[in-house]
């Protein structure tokens, strides 16, 4: 039996703790994409930060053939993501930016797409293994989705969302119609009010004289 290899690290941690830019940065990525921790931010950064080693490298060998077959590799796999056009040329992939990857995380596609109600439920539903991709069931929410896969992501069919759903149609039905009798009672007793009303002193006058005329 041979020796089990010690995996590497897939991010690397900042060099500065206490950077508020950075910090600000981080913490505006965890409420826009729904990440768990701040290691699934450094990893899509040093997965990108990976692509750009590669384009500077590729620019550095001067079109060696090796450097070449690399070069095609690399674009044919940002291109199936969508990263890139056609007609990009190589320097353009060092603009790329984190978001661009986040967006392609399965949890972002699956809130973006509306099968879930927020980033927290889309997260959910991927852990639990309600969320497939050409019937294969995904349970990462890193996942990142080509274009061919972006319109094959669904909702597993026995999702519970429906029952979920249910209740809440119920609970607002409900509301509804507290809110309605509130609204009922409030006009009874304004109608009561203003049966009960106490007349004035020129409708008593006019009450006295309208006796004595009688009389």
């Amino acid at each position: 039996m041979g020796q089990i290899k010690k995996q590497r690290k897939k991010y690397n941690t900042p060099t500065h703790p206490w950077q508020a830019e950075r910090l600000q940065e981080e913490t505006d990525y965890v409420n826009k994409y729904g990440f768990k921790n701040k290691k699934e931010i450094w990893k899509i950064i040093a997965k990108l930060e990976n692509y750009k080693d590669q384009v500077k490298k590729i620019i550095a060998s001067k079109g060696s053939e090796q450097m070449q077959k690399e070069k095609e590799q690399l674009m044919t796999k940002l291109l199936k993501y969508g990263l890139i056009t056609k007609d990009s040329k190589l320097e353009d992939i060092l603009e790329l930016s984190p978001k661009d990857l986040m967006d392609l995380r399965l949890q972002t596609v699956v809130f973006k797409k509306n099968l879930a109600k927020s980033l927290k439920q889309a997260r959910q539903f991927i852990v639990h293994g309600h969320v497939t991709i050409a019937n294969k069931k995904l349970t990462v929410p890193s996942y990142l989705v080509s274009l061919q896969e972006e319109s094959k992501v669904r909702l597993s069919p026995l999702i519970p969302v429906k029952k979920e759903e249910v209740k809440q149609e119920l609970k607002e039905k409900k509301q509804v119609k507290e809110d309605k009798k509130e609204e009922v009672s409030e006009s009874k007793y304004v109608e009561e009010k203003v049966e009960k009303k106490v007349p004035t002193a020129a409708e008593l006058k006019e009450k006295q004289e309208e006796t004595k005329v009688e009389a």
